[in-house]
């Protein structure tokens, strides 16, 4: 079964509509991936022609129920690897239709003491400033950070350039406060990519 075909068995179901029904094969059509139906609103659903707010508020619903059973039972407290950092931030940015840059705040054990957005751009680019960054980490006593964002297009196995000099930057500035920047992790709803993995910190 392909993921289209799953995409509509399921739609149908929580209407409670056939799955070749007009509703299901508008909505389909609208979003094209059950990923773009991740972020969706109430508001945005009752544009399409078709959905009343009874629909409008069931998608929302179990979009949300979705979202929640795949959180981890319990997240991790110690950050070990990229893929730790992929887990931890999955569900929560990755797949976000803008940027959200997210700062990790370390204790010298790499013990997670807290975690902080600081941009959220547009669907091309998030501004991003050392300063507001290492401000908040000095604010956290911190003793080292892990910085990670998503890219909206869900494709992360090659960072831009600017991803790639944002993190020359951090990591120039984390040198002169003290506080190390242990790696930048770009994620997306399925993959990531760890710059120091690449060599590129």
């Amino acid at each position: 079964m392909n993921i289209n075909h799953t995409f509509k068995s399921l739609l149908a179901e929580t209407l409670r509509e056939s799955a070749n029904s007009y509703l299901v094969e508008k909505i389909v059509t609208h979003f094209n991936s059950p990923q773009q139906l991740l972020d969706v609103t109430e508001q945005e659903l009752l544009n399409i022609r078709g959905i009343g707010k009874v629909k409008a508020k069931q998608i929302v619903a179990a979009i949300q129920l979705a979202k929640m059973m795949n959180v981890p039972k319990t997240e991790p407290t110690i950050i070990r690897s990229p893929r730790d950092v992929f887990e931890y931030l999955r569900w929560e940015i990755g797949y976000e239709q803008k940027e959200h840059f997210i700062v990790i705040f370390l204790s010298t054990k790499n013990h997670i003491i807290g975690k902080e957005t600081i941009s959220i751009g547009s669907l091309n680019s998030a501004i991003v400033h050392p300063r507001e960054v290492y401000k908040a980490a000095i604010r956290r006593s911190a003793c080292s950070i892990i910085v990670s964002h998503n890219h909206p297009s869900q494709i992360c196995t090659l960072p831009s350039p600017e991803d790639i000099q944002l993190t020359k930057r951090l990591a120039e500035a984390g040198e002169i406060i003290g506080i190390e920047l242990l790696d930048h992790v770009i994620v997306s709803g399925s993959d990531y990519t760890s710059l120091k993995e690449r060599g590129l910190l």
